[in-house]
């Protein structure tokens, strides 16, 4: 399959790498826009963007999906470009409008480190170790409007 991959922090990168090693092809990735860190505010990529650099992969960073915005448009268009025939999802953390859902012949897939419903959000690790529970597990959905 072809895929687009998106992710953005280092809990993203096994799974990504795991994609790359496979027989899938990954076409590009989408993550967050470089941010300032450390005592100098550097400008960082996220561990996502350093990993697909490595591996010659297209990286995308729109800061926004929104429609008849530069990065929205923009995100679209190349979307339809590359065609996915799905998008993997891990810890990306950004709304997808339904047009961009249509985009992948099988949709969004995301990897939350839940079971959900419990510890919906982006801390669940935290809340479950926070919580005391015994079990815990990860959970993968299609995403969809709403």
């Amino acid at each position: 399959m072809k895929l687009v991959f998106a992710g953005t922090p280092e809990p993203a990168v096994p799974a990504l790498e795991a994609l790359i090693a496979s027989d899938h092809e990954v076409v590009a990735v989408i993550t967050r826009p470089d941010a300032r860190k450390g005592r100098g505010r550097k400008m960082v990529p996220s561990p996502v963007k350093k990993v697909a650099l490595e591996h010659g992969i297209e990286v995308l960073t729109p800061t926004t999906f929104k429609a008849d915005t530069e990065d929205g448009d923009a995100i679209r268009a190349r979307l339809r470009e590359l065609a996915p025939d799905a998008i993997p999802v891990v810890a990306y953390g950004n709304l997808v409008p339904k047009d961009l859902l249509d985009i992948a012949q099988h949709g969004w897939v995301n990897l939350h480190f839940s079971l959900l419903p419990a510890w919906r959000g982006a801390a669940p690790v935290q809340a479950s170790i926070n919580a005391g529970d015994d079990i815990t597990g990860a959970t993968t959905f299609q995403i969809e409007e709403g």
